[in-house]
């Protein structure tokens, strides 16, 4: 990324932030336009995330900042009802869910080969192409990103099994939106989703009274 470039992305940074101190939040797709905007590394979108749990800044599913705080919306289901296709990732983190071990599941994701940047790109057009073993190979050899992030959410009132079904919702999502073309890393882009998705699910069945997606980081 040039120089320039790098200023530029800056720049929008702290006009979302300053835009999500102003209101209290900010909404999922302004996230979302932020990493396709610039070239962000996994670590970045981190610190990103860090910095809207310090200052208290909400991200409320919706087109643009300043509407107001939408329902909640179970995972994966943005949009209308579209059924979720059983990939053999969901059929591996199904069977996680109805009560195998966990050791196993991690076992099964550890052996899947880790893709270069090329066959990400590779995949995504594939993807672009309607192949649905394209989506399969991109989204399992992404499986143990989405355990690592899974981790960070524990003991917040959903199993770490349901957070990693959820998680994995989010990272087929993912596949089914990349952009090839915008040239950062999947893993960067799916970050996002993954997060959504759990933080979702955390609010949607982690209480007995249901609390709206943007409050979950505030209680």
């Amino acid at each position: 990324m040039s120089a320039e470039s790098t200023s530029m992305l800056a720049e929008r940074t702290d006009e979302l932030l300053n835009r999500g101190r102003n209101q209290g939040f900010i909404s999922t797709d302004d996230v979302a336009d932020l990493l396709q905007e610039g070239e962000l590394s996994a670590t970045e979108v981190e610190e990103f995330y860090a910095t809207l749990e310090e200052e208290a800044i909400s991200v409320v599913e919706g087109e643009t900042a300043s509407t107001e705080a939408a329902t909640v919306v179970p995972p994966g289901a943005a949009g209308a009802a579209q059924e979720i296709p059983q990939t053999p990732t969901m059929q591996i983190a199904h069977a996680v869910a109805t009560g195998d071990s966990i050791r196993m599941y991690l076992a099964e994701i550890g052996r899947v080969k880790l893709l270069t940047h090329a066959d990400e790109i590779r995949l995504a057009k594939g993807i672009a192409r309607g192949c649905k073993r394209s989506k399969d190979r991109l989204v399992e050899a992404n499986l143990r990103l989405v355990v690592s992030i899974a981790k960070k959410y524990r003991n917040r009132g959903v199993s770490f099994l349901d957070l990693i079904q959820e998680g994995n919702l989010g990272l087929i999502r993912a596949a089914e939106k990349f952009d090839h073309t915008k040239g950062y890393k999947f893993s960067t882009y799916a970050t996002w989703w993954i997060r959504q998705a759990i933080t979702r699910a955390i609010a949607d069945k982690g209480r007995t009274i249901r609390i709206p997606v943007h409050m979950v980081e505030k209680v």
